[in-house]
């Protein structure tokens, strides 16, 4: 079985993570691309193959398309996703699923609907670390867990993004909508859901543009910084912190406190966990990096995908994971708003 892939959106992300990795998959053809910016399109194709759409509509609505990569910016995951999926199309979409909830549930309904997958590239579930925390918490290695911080940070997407500069998108409240949010913390808001296998019910937090400037010098219209109080159902107390303006090196790193140690995951660069028990124990292990900007490997999303379309499986990361992260990242921002913690119950709102 051959599957008939489309790209929509020919930026970083697709150019770095989804294009190569569909071009590794041997169960997989690359059909067709599209990008507003034609030349960008264009070289997507060249280097992976594909024919250039004239409209992301020719992709979603061609008959011989079975799948696609929806690697539009954040305002769009709606329009183009839905669509997609009512078309019939199994459909990999970036993070965030959409920018509004009711977007985001529309989305959910619309695969449900078509009875296709939908999976969201929450990547950071996929890492070997990650998966290998999670075990370890499963196992009981680390007792209750009481409490946790994670991070990510790095220099901001105008040093990432196609454009390499301060007009990137990220920076417009009307496309990303949600800031540095939604584009690193909602990766680590889905990340503990996963890690601890429980939901986070209660935030608060604080949010500004504390550095980053537009391309006419003006502050950005999204948050470059954000700082959030979390709890969870179980009643464990942490922190996240998601900045564009670490300029240093990268921080993507989570560490665990529970009853019985603490586990530090992409704490040390010598290491990607180490398990610190309270008996005295220690223990590291080498399960490879995680993707940085400067070190593209293979995420595992696209195989992941498309085992799921292959077996008539549930993705590792579904639709309703997707939308789960959006209303915490959302109840931050409104936490940031009106200094008030906001509760965000499970099927709450």
């Amino acid at each position: 079985m051959t599957i008939r892939v489309g790209i929509i959106g020919c930026g970083s992300i697709a150019n770095q993570r989804h294009a190569p990795e569909y071009a590794d998959n041997p169960h997989v053809t690359l059909t067709h691309v599209y990008d507003p910016n034609p030349d960008r399109a264009k070289r997507l194709a060249e280097r992976f193959g594909g024919q250039v759409a004239a409209s992301w509509e020719e992709i979603v609505d061609h008959p011989e398309v079975d799948a696609i990569s929806d690697c539009s910016t954040n305002e769009m995951h709606q329009i183009i996703t839905t669509r997609a999926l009512r078309a019939g199309k199994h459909v990999l979409c970036e993070k965030p699923i959409a920018t509004t909830l009711e977007g985001a549930k529309s989305i959910v309904a619309a695969a449900a609907e078509a009875g296709t997958v939908l999976m969201i590239d929450h990547n950071q579930r996929l890492v070997a670390a990650h998966q290998l925390a999670r075990k370890i918490v499963e196992d009981g290695e680390l007792g209750k867990i009481l409490s946790f911080k994670t991070t990510f940070g790095h220099k901001g997407p105008e040093y990432w993004s196609i454009n390499a500069s301060n007009s990137t998108w990220f920076f417009k409240k009307s496309r990303s909508a949600l800031g540095v949010a939604g584009d690193l913390g909602i990766h680590k808001v889905d990340l503990l859901r996963y890690l601890l296998n429980e939901d986070i019910i209660e935030v608060s937090a604080f949010a500004g543009a504390l550095d980053k400037k537009d391309e006419n010098g003006q502050p950005i219209e999204v948050c470059d910084n954000m700082v959030c109080l979390l709890r969870t159902q179980s009643g464990a107390i942490g922190t996240a912190a998601f900045s564009w303006s670490y300029y240093g090196d990268e921080d993507n790193s989570t560490v665990l406190y529970g009853e019985k140690g603490v586990l530090k995951i992409f704490a040390d660069p010598d290491a990607a966990l180490q398990l610190m028990t309270s008996a005295g124990e220690q223990r590291s292990y080498n399960v490879g990096a995680i993707q940085t900007n400067d070190n593209q490997t293979s995420s595992g999303v696209i195989d992941a995908f498309v085992e799921a379309i292959r077996m008539k499986e549930r993705p590792p990361v579904t639709g309703e994971d997707g939308v789960r992260a959006l209303e915490i990242i959302q109840a931050a921002i409104r936490s940031a708003e009106t200094g008030k913690t906001v509760s965000v119950l499970p099927n709450h709102g």
